[in-house]
């Protein structure tokens, strides 16, 4: 799938903003670039929009009743976690293609961009999922989490029992093992946590026998904000995990390509078979 041609005339942009960097960057990285400066336009539009917690409706959704089926196995609702500092706006678009593809209960969950500790906002999102299943009538349901997000949901199901209640977790340019970009934001204690070596990463690394919940892991080939780019996926072997490479766009294109939407269904609807026809295939292409 190729890159929109919408993005290209921010290439001139980045040669100008970025000349130094840019000098011996591939079309493919320019190409890259300028989708997630287009993406960041954007989402800079909707962010106002996604600030506030999203309404939700305070009885379950019941499908219509369709005499001529036989019945089939309800999907879980879908969770979607931001990254540090952004909201819910950023899966505006995923949310819409997870809807037209049989995802009715779909919800967006903001954490405060004040949050210094992983450890607190995964206690807050067993309580957000306790009050999902409640309401909903689901006994599980899967995550979707971008970046920081995917690392909050990870903790959950991992160290605070929440294996119990999450299905599938999709992370999206997650830092699994962390990552060493942008030094200078140190003084965050979040980020520091996002750090390699970090006491919340090497909790992760602790044994997680039994653990239930099925992680799946995109990371993309040219992620400016892990590194290292391999960061992204899942080594734990105690977990059932699989990455699945994405070659052609960057961090903020991850939850908005319709390449890796459709990766994402793959991966909610059939967890393993799905990302291990992927990873032997040679992930996703999209540009």
């Amino acid at each position: 799938m190729k890159v929109t041609r919408a993005v290209l005339p921010f290439l001139p942009l980045c040669q100008s903003l970025l000349p130094s960097r840019l000098a011996g960057m591939s079309m493919t990285l320019l190409k890259a670039t300028a989708l997630d400066l287009a993406i960041l336009a954007g989402h800079l539009l909707l962010y106002p929009s996604g600030i506030t917690q999203e309404r939700r409706d305070t009885a379950p959704a019941l499908p219509a009743p369709d005499t001529a089926q036989l019945p089939t196995e309800a999907k879980p609702p879908v969770v979607l976690l931001h990254g540090f500092i952004d909201n819910r706006s950023v899966f505006v678009l995923l949310r819409r293609n997870l809807a037209q593809h049989g995802r009715h209960q779909v919800e967006s969950l903001n954490y405060s961009p004040l949050t210094c500790d992983i450890r607190t906002a995964a206690e807050l999102l067993a309580r957000h999922i306790e009050e999902i299943c409640e309401r909903t009538g689901s006994k599980q349901v899967d995550i979707v989490g971008h970046s920081l997000g995917g690392l909050i949901a990870r903790y959950y199901a991992q160290r605070l029992g929440g294996d119990i209640r999450v299905k599938t977790l999709v992370t999206l340019g997650t830092p699994h093992s962390g990552t060493r970009v942008a030094p200078l934001m140190n003084a965050h204690p979040i980020v520091r946590q996002m750090r390699p070596g970090s006491d919340v990463l090497e909790e992760l690394t602790q044994p997680a026998p039994g653990c239930r919940t099925q992680f799946v892991s995109f990371w993309s080939d040219l992620d400016h904000l892990m590194d290292p780019l391999e960061t992204a996926c899942i080594d734990h072997p105690d977990l059932l995990a699989h990455n699945v490479r994405v070659s052609g766009i960057g961090h903020l294109a991850l939850p908005v390509h319709p390449a890796v939407a459709a990766g994402i269904r793959q991966a909610l609807d059939t967890a393993q078979t799905g990302a291990e026809t992927a990873a032997r295939t040679g992930g996703l292409t999209v540009a």
